[in-house]
Protein backbone atom coordinates (compact mmCIF):
# COMPACT_ATOMS: atom_id res chain seq x y z
CA UNK A 1 0.00 0.00 0.00
CA UNK A 2 1.45 3.06 -1.07
CA UNK A 3 -1.14 5.59 -1.17
CA UNK A 4 -0.19 7.12 2.20
CA UNK A 5 3.27 7.64 0.64
CA UNK A 6 1.54 9.58 -2.37
CA UNK A 7 -0.03 11.71 -0.56
CA UNK A 8 2.73 13.26 1.71
CA UNK A 9 4.69 13.62 -1.21
CA UNK A 10 2.18 16.24 -2.64
CA UNK A 11 2.75 17.39 0.23
CA UNK A 12 6.70 17.38 0.67
CA UNK A 13 6.43 18.96 -3.25
CA UNK A 14 4.07 21.71 -2.36
CA UNK A 15 6.17 22.99 0.70
CA UNK A 16 9.39 22.79 -1.30
CA UNK A 17 7.62 25.31 -3.77
CA UNK A 18 6.41 27.35 -1.24
CA UNK A 19 9.53 27.34 0.17
CA UNK A 20 12.30 29.06 -2.73
CA UNK A 21 10.43 32.14 -4.03
CA UNK A 22 7.20 33.71 -2.74
CA UNK A 23 4.30 33.26 -5.96
CA UNK A 24 1.99 35.77 -6.91
CA UNK A 25 -0.80 34.78 -4.62
CA UNK A 26 1.10 34.57 -1.27
CA UNK A 27 -0.85 36.63 1.36
CA UNK A 28 2.44 37.55 3.61
CA UNK A 29 6.16 37.37 2.37
CA UNK A 30 9.42 38.46 3.74
CA UNK A 31 11.97 37.36 1.68
CA UNK A 32 11.71 33.71 1.06
CA UNK A 33 9.51 33.61 4.06
CA UNK A 34 6.16 33.39 2.76
CA UNK A 35 2.30 32.59 3.74
CA UNK A 36 0.47 31.42 0.69
CA UNK A 37 -3.17 30.65 -0.02
CA UNK A 38 -4.42 27.45 0.84
CA UNK A 39 -4.21 25.08 -2.45
CA UNK A 40 -7.37 23.08 -2.43
CA UNK A 41 -6.18 21.29 -5.85
CA UNK A 42 -3.54 19.43 -3.86
CA UNK A 43 -6.38 18.28 -1.16
CA UNK A 44 -8.40 17.21 -4.07
CA UNK A 45 -5.53 15.47 -6.01
CA UNK A 46 -4.23 13.65 -2.93
CA UNK A 47 -7.98 12.56 -1.69
CA UNK A 48 -8.94 11.26 -5.55
CA UNK A 49 -5.28 9.78 -6.10
CA UNK A 50 -5.36 7.78 -2.48
CA UNK A 51 -9.21 6.82 -3.09
CA UNK A 52 -8.52 5.31 -6.21
CA UNK A 53 -5.19 3.62 -5.26
CA UNK A 54 -6.98 2.35 -1.97
CA UNK A 55 -9.55 0.70 -4.15
CA UNK A 56 -8.04 -0.76 -6.98
CA UNK A 57 -5.04 -2.29 -4.07
CA UNK A 58 -8.32 -3.40 -2.55
CA UNK A 59 -9.51 -5.39 -5.58
CA UNK A 60 -5.98 -7.25 -6.70
CA UNK A 61 -5.98 -8.41 -3.32
CA UNK A 62 -9.28 -9.70 -3.74
CA UNK A 63 -8.31 -11.50 -6.98
CA UNK A 64 -4.38 -12.90 -5.36
CA UNK A 65 -6.92 -14.45 -2.82
CA UNK A 66 -8.73 -16.02 -5.70
CA UNK A 67 -5.59 -18.28 -5.68
CA UNK A 68 -5.56 -19.14 -2.11
CA UNK A 69 -6.72 -22.64 -0.94
CA UNK A 70 -8.08 -22.56 2.27
CA UNK A 71 -6.74 -26.11 3.30
CA UNK A 72 -3.39 -25.24 1.61
CA UNK A 73 -2.96 -21.81 3.60
CA UNK A 74 -4.29 -23.35 6.93
CA UNK A 75 -1.37 -26.32 6.17
CA UNK A 76 0.90 -23.19 6.34
CA UNK A 77 -0.18 -22.01 9.45
CA UNK A 78 0.03 -25.76 11.13
CA UNK A 79 2.92 -26.83 10.32
CA UNK A 80 4.98 -23.34 9.17
CA UNK A 81 8.13 -24.47 8.49
CA UNK A 82 7.95 -22.21 5.08
CA UNK A 83 6.39 -19.33 6.94
CA UNK A 84 9.70 -19.72 10.06
CA UNK A 85 12.03 -19.43 6.96
CA UNK A 86 10.34 -16.76 6.32
CA UNK A 87 10.09 -14.77 9.32
CA UNK A 88 14.55 -15.36 9.49
CA UNK A 89 14.48 -13.62 6.31
CA UNK A 90 12.35 -10.89 7.14
CA UNK A 91 13.69 -10.06 10.77
CA UNK A 92 17.05 -11.46 10.69
CA UNK A 93 18.48 -10.97 7.35
CA UNK A 94 17.06 -7.39 6.28
CA UNK A 95 17.73 -5.69 9.41
CA UNK A 96 21.41 -7.64 9.26
CA UNK A 97 22.20 -6.58 5.81
CA UNK A 98 20.83 -3.05 6.62
CA UNK A 99 22.83 -2.77 9.39
CA UNK A 100 26.51 -3.61 7.80
CA UNK A 101 25.51 -1.62 4.53
CA UNK A 102 25.16 1.29 6.90
CA UNK A 103 28.44 0.67 8.35
CA UNK A 104 30.22 0.14 5.04
CA UNK A 105 29.43 2.88 3.39
CA UNK A 106 29.92 5.05 6.72
CA UNK A 107 26.44 7.27 6.35
CA UNK A 108 25.07 9.88 8.60
CA UNK A 109 23.76 8.61 11.62
CA UNK A 110 20.04 9.98 10.94
CA UNK A 111 20.97 8.33 7.74
CA UNK A 112 21.68 5.24 8.70
CA UNK A 113 18.37 4.85 11.22
CA UNK A 114 16.04 5.30 7.90
CA UNK A 115 18.02 2.28 6.26
CA UNK A 116 17.58 0.44 9.52
CA UNK A 117 13.94 1.37 9.52
CA UNK A 118 13.61 0.13 5.95
CA UNK A 119 15.06 -3.51 7.01
CA UNK A 120 12.75 -3.66 10.29
CA UNK A 121 9.34 -3.25 7.96
CA UNK A 122 7.09 -6.21 6.79
CA UNK A 123 7.08 -7.58 3.57
CA UNK A 124 4.72 -5.33 1.23
CA UNK A 125 1.42 -6.35 -0.67
CA UNK A 126 3.54 -6.06 -4.57
CA UNK A 127 5.25 -9.49 -3.44
CA UNK A 128 2.35 -11.33 -3.45
CA UNK A 129 1.66 -9.71 -6.99
CA UNK A 130 4.69 -10.52 -8.38
CA UNK A 131 4.92 -14.39 -6.50
CA UNK A 132 1.78 -15.22 -8.70
CA UNK A 133 3.51 -14.06 -12.15
CA UNK A 134 6.55 -16.19 -11.26
CA UNK A 135 4.46 -19.23 -10.29
CA UNK A 136 5.58 -18.89 -6.50
CA UNK A 137 3.35 -20.44 -3.66
CA UNK A 138 0.47 -18.29 -3.25
CA UNK A 139 -0.73 -19.78 0.12
CA UNK A 140 3.44 -19.23 1.07
CA UNK A 141 2.60 -16.01 0.31
CA UNK A 142 0.02 -14.92 1.47
CA UNK A 143 0.25 -16.22 5.33
CA UNK A 144 4.08 -14.82 5.32
CA UNK A 145 2.84 -10.98 4.21
CA UNK A 146 0.05 -11.47 7.10
CA UNK A 147 2.07 -12.80 9.35
CA UNK A 148 5.48 -10.43 8.83
CA UNK A 149 2.74 -7.57 8.75
CA UNK A 150 1.14 -9.19 12.47
CA UNK A 151 5.04 -10.12 14.42
CA UNK A 152 6.11 -6.59 12.93
CA UNK A 153 4.30 -4.96 16.02
CA UNK A 154 6.92 -6.82 18.33
CA UNK A 155 9.86 -7.30 15.60
CA UNK A 156 10.30 -4.17 14.57
CA UNK A 157 10.95 -2.25 18.10
CA UNK A 158 12.99 -5.45 18.94
CA UNK A 159 15.07 -4.68 15.77
CA UNK A 160 15.16 -1.54 16.08
CA UNK A 161 16.34 -1.36 19.61
CA UNK A 162 19.39 -3.67 19.10
CA UNK A 163 20.71 -2.56 15.77
CA UNK A 164 19.99 1.58 16.29
CA UNK A 165 21.21 2.33 19.59
CA UNK A 166 24.57 3.03 18.57
CA UNK A 167 23.03 5.91 16.65
CA UNK A 168 20.49 7.56 18.32
CA UNK A 169 17.99 6.56 21.12
CA UNK A 170 15.24 3.45 19.91
CA UNK A 171 12.38 5.71 22.00
CA UNK A 172 12.85 8.54 19.88
CA UNK A 173 11.31 6.34 16.64
CA UNK A 174 7.43 6.45 16.57
CA UNK A 175 6.15 3.26 15.17
CA UNK A 176 2.51 3.86 13.76
CA UNK A 177 0.27 0.95 15.16
CA UNK A 178 -2.39 2.07 13.68
CA UNK A 179 -0.84 1.88 10.07
CA UNK A 180 0.47 -2.02 10.80
CA UNK A 181 -3.19 -2.25 11.77
CA UNK A 182 -4.41 -1.29 9.13
CA UNK A 183 -1.91 -3.06 6.55
CA UNK A 184 -2.99 -6.28 8.40
CA UNK A 185 -6.77 -5.20 7.79
CA UNK A 186 -6.21 -4.14 4.26
CA UNK A 187 -4.72 -7.55 3.39
CA UNK A 188 -6.84 -9.90 5.63
CA UNK A 189 -10.21 -9.11 4.69
CA UNK A 190 -9.77 -9.02 0.50
CA UNK A 191 -7.70 -12.06 0.69
CA UNK A 192 -10.47 -13.85 2.53
CA UNK A 193 -12.96 -12.92 0.51
CA UNK A 194 -11.11 -14.01 -2.47
CA UNK A 195 -10.80 -17.35 -0.98
CA UNK A 196 -14.26 -17.54 -0.43
CA UNK A 197 -14.85 -17.13 -3.85
CA UNK A 198 -12.03 -19.57 -4.61
CA UNK A 199 -13.73 -22.22 -2.53
CA UNK A 200 -16.98 -21.72 -3.60
CA UNK A 201 -16.66 -20.71 -7.53
CA UNK A 202 -13.50 -22.04 -8.25
CA UNK A 203 -14.18 -21.45 -12.12
CA UNK A 204 -15.02 -17.63 -11.66
CA UNK A 205 -12.34 -17.30 -9.37
CA UNK A 206 -9.82 -18.41 -12.23
CA UNK A 207 -11.11 -15.57 -14.17
CA UNK A 208 -11.06 -12.58 -10.97
CA UNK A 209 -7.55 -13.95 -10.77
CA UNK A 210 -6.10 -13.57 -14.34
CA UNK A 211 -7.73 -9.92 -14.95
CA UNK A 212 -6.45 -8.93 -10.93
CA UNK A 213 -3.34 -10.28 -11.99
CA UNK A 214 -3.05 -7.89 -14.84
CA UNK A 215 -4.58 -5.08 -12.76
CA UNK A 216 -2.06 -5.74 -10.06
CA UNK A 217 1.13 -5.70 -12.16
CA UNK A 218 -0.14 -2.34 -14.05
CA UNK A 219 -0.78 -0.70 -10.17
CA UNK A 220 2.87 -1.51 -8.86
CA UNK A 221 4.64 0.52 -12.35
CA UNK A 222 1.93 2.93 -11.98
CA UNK A 223 2.50 3.62 -7.96
CA UNK A 224 6.27 3.35 -8.83
CA UNK A 225 6.07 6.00 -11.49
CA UNK A 226 3.54 8.70 -9.58
CA UNK A 227 5.76 8.79 -7.09
CA UNK A 228 8.65 9.41 -9.25
CA UNK A 229 6.76 12.33 -10.89
CA UNK A 230 5.43 13.80 -7.48
CA UNK A 231 8.95 13.35 -6.07
CA UNK A 232 11.05 15.22 -9.24
CA UNK A 233 11.90 18.14 -6.85
CA UNK A 234 13.48 16.06 -3.83
CA UNK A 235 16.47 13.65 -5.66
CA UNK A 236 19.18 15.88 -4.07
CA UNK A 237 19.94 13.08 -1.78
CA UNK A 238 23.56 11.65 -0.86
CA UNK A 239 24.83 9.45 -3.03
CA UNK A 240 25.92 7.15 -0.73
CA UNK A 241 22.10 6.34 0.02
CA UNK A 242 21.24 5.78 -4.18
CA UNK A 243 23.74 2.75 -4.05
CA UNK A 244 22.00 1.66 -0.63
CA UNK A 245 18.74 1.57 -1.83
CA UNK A 246 20.00 -0.14 -5.40
CA UNK A 247 22.04 -2.85 -3.30
CA UNK A 248 19.65 -3.14 -0.02
CA UNK A 249 16.27 -4.65 -2.14
CA UNK A 250 18.95 -7.04 -4.37
CA UNK A 251 20.65 -8.49 -1.38
CA UNK A 252 17.23 -9.12 0.02
CA UNK A 253 15.94 -11.23 -2.66
CA UNK A 254 19.54 -12.85 -3.08
CA UNK A 255 19.75 -13.69 1.10
CA UNK A 256 16.18 -14.56 0.95
CA UNK A 257 16.64 -16.85 -1.98
CA UNK A 258 19.57 -18.68 -0.71
CA UNK A 259 18.63 -19.39 3.11
CA UNK A 260 15.03 -20.82 1.47
CA UNK A 261 17.19 -23.67 -0.69
CA UNK A 262 19.70 -23.91 2.15
CA UNK A 263 16.29 -24.74 4.63
CA UNK A 264 15.29 -27.33 2.20
CA UNK A 265 11.88 -25.73 0.52
CA UNK A 266 11.39 -26.41 -3.41
CA UNK A 267 12.34 -23.78 -6.36
CA UNK A 268 8.95 -22.28 -5.77
CA UNK A 269 8.58 -21.99 -2.55
CA UNK A 270 12.26 -20.49 -2.64
CA UNK A 271 11.32 -17.52 -5.37
CA UNK A 272 8.31 -16.91 -3.23
CA UNK A 273 10.50 -15.92 0.40
CA UNK A 274 13.26 -14.27 -1.88
CA UNK A 275 10.11 -11.74 -2.64
CA UNK A 276 8.86 -11.64 0.20
CA UNK A 277 12.71 -10.88 1.50
CA UNK A 278 13.47 -8.08 -0.49
CA UNK A 279 9.85 -6.67 -1.19
CA UNK A 280 9.14 -4.42 1.66
CA UNK A 281 6.40 -2.05 3.57
CA UNK A 282 7.84 1.39 2.00
CA UNK A 283 4.60 3.07 3.06
CA UNK A 284 5.03 2.39 6.53
CA UNK A 285 8.36 3.15 6.34
CA UNK A 286 7.70 6.56 5.30
CA UNK A 287 5.08 6.89 7.60
CA UNK A 288 7.71 6.21 10.92
CA UNK A 289 9.97 8.60 9.21
CA UNK A 290 7.71 11.43 8.81
CA UNK A 291 6.76 10.96 12.77
CA UNK A 292 10.26 10.53 14.31
CA UNK A 293 12.11 13.27 12.42
CA UNK A 294 12.27 17.03 12.30
CA UNK A 295 11.90 18.84 8.72
CA UNK A 296 15.47 19.69 8.65
CA UNK A 297 16.24 16.04 9.22
CA UNK A 298 14.24 14.94 6.65
CA UNK A 299 15.66 16.86 4.27
CA UNK A 300 18.97 14.18 4.98
CA UNK A 301 16.57 10.88 3.69
CA UNK A 302 13.29 11.18 3.37
CA UNK A 303 13.31 10.22 -0.08
CA UNK A 304 15.34 7.11 0.44
CA UNK A 305 11.60 4.97 0.78
CA UNK A 306 10.83 6.01 -2.40
CA UNK A 307 14.45 5.07 -3.88
CA UNK A 308 13.72 1.46 -2.03
CA UNK A 309 10.40 1.34 -3.21
CA UNK A 310 11.74 2.19 -7.37
CA UNK A 311 14.32 -0.48 -7.10
CA UNK A 312 12.78 -2.95 -5.69
CA UNK A 313 9.94 -3.13 -8.40
CA UNK A 314 13.24 -2.37 -11.02
CA UNK A 315 14.64 -5.70 -9.83
CA UNK A 316 11.54 -8.03 -8.95
CA UNK A 317 10.50 -6.97 -13.24
CA UNK A 318 14.12 -8.24 -13.95
CA UNK A 319 13.75 -11.34 -11.60
CA UNK A 320 10.19 -11.81 -13.08
CA UNK A 321 11.44 -11.44 -16.88
CA UNK A 322 14.32 -13.88 -16.51
CA UNK A 323 11.89 -16.02 -14.87
CA UNK A 324 9.78 -15.86 -18.25
CA UNK A 325 12.90 -16.35 -20.25
CA UNK A 326 14.28 -19.64 -18.82
CA UNK A 327 10.23 -21.01 -18.73
CA UNK A 328 10.00 -20.83 -22.37
CA UNK A 329 13.89 -21.64 -23.02
CA UNK A 330 13.72 -24.99 -21.11
CA UNK A 331 9.74 -25.52 -22.75
CA UNK A 332 8.50 -26.50 -19.04
CA UNK A 333 4.84 -25.46 -17.93
CA UNK A 334 3.66 -25.14 -14.34
CA UNK A 335 2.25 -28.59 -14.63
CA UNK A 336 5.62 -30.07 -14.65
CA UNK A 337 7.32 -28.00 -12.24
CA UNK A 338 4.63 -29.15 -10.02
CA UNK A 339 5.05 -32.67 -10.80
CA UNK A 340 8.82 -32.27 -9.93
CA UNK A 341 8.38 -30.84 -6.70
CA UNK A 342 5.75 -33.91 -5.61
CA UNK A 343 8.47 -36.32 -6.68
CA UNK A 344 11.01 -34.13 -4.21
CA UNK A 345 8.75 -33.93 -1.39
CA UNK A 346 7.73 -37.43 -1.64
CA UNK A 347 11.18 -39.19 -1.25
CA UNK A 348 12.24 -36.19 1.37
CA UNK A 349 9.04 -36.31 3.55
CA UNK A 350 11.20 -38.82 5.75
CA UNK A 351 14.32 -36.75 6.57
CA UNK A 352 12.31 -33.62 6.87
CA UNK A 353 9.90 -35.07 9.59
CA UNK A 354 12.69 -36.68 11.81
CA UNK A 355 14.96 -33.56 11.65
CA UNK A 356 11.81 -31.28 12.37
CA UNK A 357 10.34 -33.38 14.50
CA UNK A 358 6.72 -31.64 15.39
CA UNK A 359 7.81 -28.57 13.65
CA UNK A 360 7.59 -30.38 10.27
CA UNK A 361 8.64 -28.71 6.89
CA UNK A 362 5.77 -27.53 4.45
CA UNK A 363 7.47 -29.25 1.79
CA UNK A 364 6.03 -32.55 3.08
CA UNK A 365 2.49 -31.31 2.27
Amino acid sequence: MQTYLLSQQLEARSLTENSSVCPPNATICNGTSCVQAEDNFNKILNTVLSTVLTILLAMVMFSMGCNVEIKKFLGHVKRPWGIFVGFLCQFGIMPLTGFVLSLVFNVLPIQAVVVMIMGCCPGGTASNIIAYWVDGDMDLSMSMTACSTLLAMGMMPLCLFIYTKMWTDSDSIVLPYNSIGISLVALVVPVSFGMFVNHKWPHKAKIILKIGSIVGAVLIVLIAVVAGILYKGSWTISPKLWVIGTIFPAAGYSLGFFLAHIAGLSWSRCRTVALETGMQNTQLCSTIVQLSFTSEQLELMFTFPLIYSIFQVLFALIFLAGYRIYRRYQGKTKADDMKTEEETQSKSALPYAVTNGGFISNETK
